[in-house]
């Protein structure tokens, strides 16, 4: 059956033994596994629970209450919605936090379901998303954390690229660094985890500049594509491929590149720009932008491009290829392309 993402697991265990050596060997003690991009796939979880991640690390909470039968410790990413605060503290084991009033909701659910919640604070180091900017005093959301009598201070933590696209550094995890012996200093305590970010951080692995205070990371795409996220380089000894995108043809037409007559919008709203390329040897494919964005794509067969899509066609020229309908054709992934496939329910998924 296609549409079909085909997931390589060996390929991934691979992955995870040599992230997880370089983390240890940089002083990661704790290296949480997000999964976010998986969009709850609860076979390719189980199995990856096995590889030696530390957490199971999600976005959201509905995949994670999907987890809950594997056996390992959970963290919710985004921070919490006050609205869903009684399904954080019953499904996951750690949330990230910034808000005092959220704070305080989480310890009320807490005491009512009669549990300890671990908070990691975030603090925003300069990318300019989650977390208590790190210009501003710590002190009152710290304190509301040691107020709580359900709930504990596990850890603080940062995120950088997601949104501003700013590189980790000496300088900005230095930041954390500080907040870190601020708190401990001003509270006569010891935080146990300190966050230092995602799959951008791997770059520093190589040059030895993650700072030695840093023991945790949040990790998805560099284990899932083998790549880190600060400059988009793939990383040497990591498999990019554990994931391929194979799509069956429904038509091959030799047809002009080039629309015939005035071009206003497509359905999606948008003028296109279309190259004009001559007659062009195109074929159809049974997916579309409902599944997944052409631009996330890369053509795996010799002389395939992509030409564009709409909802439900993808349209490719064949080159000198020869093709027909129930033809297969595979793409490599980039991680936006990896996430819309995994979400898409009419991709079929195949773990090996």
């Amino acid at each position: 059956m296609y549409p079909r993402l085909e997931i390589d697991a060996n390929k991934l265990k691979h992955n995870a033994e040599h992230l997880l050596k370089s983390c240890q060997e940089n002083g990661i003690r704790d290296c949480m596994l997000v999964t976010k991009v998986l969009a709850g796939y609860r076979p390719l979880v189980r199995r990856l629970a096995t590889f030696g991640f530390s957490h199971l690390a999600d976005s959201r909470i509905e995949n994670l209450i999907r987890f809950q039968a594997v056996p390992i410790p959970k963290v919710l990413l985004r921070l919490p919605m006050p609205t869903e605060v009684s399904r954080v503290v019953r499904y996951a084991d750690y949330s990230l936090q910034s808000e005092i009033l959220t704070i305080k909701a989480t310890e009320k659910a807490a005491a009512r379901l009669g549990k300890t919640h671990g908070v990691i604070l975030m603090f925003d180091v300069g990318d300019l998303r989650e977390g208590l900017f790190f210009r501003e005093d710590p002190g009152p959301l710290v304190q509301t954390v040691l107020d709580s009598p359900h709930l504990c201070l596990a850890g603080i933590g940062t995120n950088l690229t997601c949104y501003g696209g700013i590189v980790p550094d000496e300088e900005n995890l230095g930041r954390l660094i500080f907040i870190k012996q601020q708190i401990e200093s001003r509270f006569s305590l010891r935080i146990p985890l300190i966050s230092g970010g995602n799959s951008s951080s791997v770059h520093l692995f190589r040059t030895g500049r993650l700072p030695k205070e840093v023991n945790s990371l949040r990790i998805g795409e560099a284990f899932f594509l083998g790549r880190e996220t600060a400059f988009g380089h793939l990383l040497p000894g990591m498999n990019p491929d554990a994931f391929i995108l194979k799509a069956e043809i429904i038509e091959v037409k030799v047809k002009p590149s080039y629309p015939i007559g005035n071009i206003g919008m497509n359905s999606f709203g948008a003028k296109p720009d279309i190259e004009d390329r001559g007659m062009m040897n195109r074929a159809i494919l049974a997916i579309g932008r409902q599944d997944v964005e052409p631009g996330d794509l890369i053509p795996l067969d010799a002389g395939v491009r992509i030409v564009g899509a709409s909802s439900d066609h993808l349209i490719v020229d064949l080159g000198n290829r020869t093709g027909k309908p129930g033809d297969v054709l595979a793409f490599g992934l980039n991680y936006p392309g990896l996430l819309r496939v995994m979400t898409s329910r009419y991709v079929k998924k195949r773990l090996k």
